[in-house]
């Protein structure tokens, strides 16, 4: 029986779908020498998941650097942590690694973000966003593409945690694991679908505002800048009234002044 996908894939089914949990190993890095070792534990295979999380921001003009590097295989996520070890000699080599593949989602923005903390030429890297609209499938985020492919919820709860705490929680590395290696899976079942055609698409069209309510707010529009001139109008009318009445007051009284003035010399 071939795989049902989706063009478009409804957020609202996401919510009922069982929640996604990494089976493997998870290994923090907080030194260069544990860098060392864990690139050359991962240029010794053939494929990676990779991701990053920065701590986020919540007031204007706030920055702040990326703060982890995960890195998975298919059943080892090792997270490097960035705000402590900073880009090591060792993560400069996996990053600029050309033989082992490097799968990851909008990865352009994160070779961005890595930059910042040290230049590095990028490796063999694929970002999932340039292969799925093989498939047929407009959607872009890794939720939705998760969901559409294996029926299955990637939790973003973690997403806005703080990724410069002194410790990680378990649910931090669970949730920065699960993004590194959920690649990979997608990445292999998309070249299977590909390969074997076993899916049927289906293509779900945009939501559209309907013809009648466009037309009303457009009515809306049109009629709320005619009050508006309206009423302007009349401010602007009613600011020139008292002007004219200052000035004939004033020519009033000058004239009774003259009147009596000839008076007395009379």
């Amino acid at each position: 029986m071939k795989k049902t996908i989706y063009s478009r894939f409804d957020k609202k089914e996401i919510t009922d779908l069982p929640v996604v949990t990494f089976p493997g190993r998870i290994i923090t890095i907080i030194t260069a020498g544990e860098a060392e070792k864990a690139v050359d534990y991962l240029l010794d295979g053939d494929i990676m998941g990779v991701d990053t999380e920065t701590k986020p921001t919540f007031h204007k003009g706030e920055q702040h650097k990326v703060a982890l590097l995960q890195v998975s295989n298919r059943d080892t996520c090792f997270l490097f942590r960035l705000n402590l070890t900073d880009i090591t000699p060792a993560i400069k080599r996996l990053l600029e690694d050309t033989r082992v593949k490097k799968i990851g989602l909008s990865w352009h923005d994160d070779i961005r973000s890595l930059e910042q903390r040290q230049l590095f030429e990028p490796g063999l890297f694929y970002d999932l966003q340039d292969m799925v609209g093989e498939l047929g499938i407009k959607d872009l985020s890794l939720q939705k593409i998760y969901a559409n492919l294996f029926h299955q919820k990637i939790s973003k709860r973690q997403r806005l945690s703080n990724w410069e705490a002194p410790t990680l929680s378990d649910k931090q590395k669970q949730y920065a694991a699960i993004d590194a290696w959920s690649c990979i899976r997608l990445y292999d079942e998309i070249l299977r679908l590909k390969k074997t055609q076993d899916y049927d698409l289906v293509v779900v069209p945009e939501p559209e505002i309907p013809h009648k309510e466009k037309d009303e707010t457009a009515g809306d529009k049109v009629k709320t800048n005619k009050v508006e001139s309206k009423e302007q109008s009349s401010v602007n009318k009613k600011a020139r009234t008292p002007r004219r009445k200052v000035r004939r007051n004033r020519t009033n009284v000058m004239d009774s002044a003259t009147q009596n003035k000839t008076e007395e010399n009379v």
